[in-house]
């Protein structure tokens, strides 16, 4: 018997995942190449704006 606080068991334990739980693990890989990018078409633009 479970108690009123605990859900109910269906079989299987699926959660959910959340999905900024998903994408975090990519943050140090994506986030500088991100960063590369905008710093090398800033400078693009700076140059041809010269």
């Amino acid at each position: 018997m479970t108690s009123p606080n605990e859900p109910p068991q269906h079989g299987h334990d699926f959660e959910p995942q959340d999905a900024v739980e998903a994408v975090v693990p990519a943050i140090p890989i994506v986030l500088p190449m991100v960063g590369a990018a905008l710093i090398f078409l800033l400078a693009f633009i700076a140059v041809y704006m010269a």
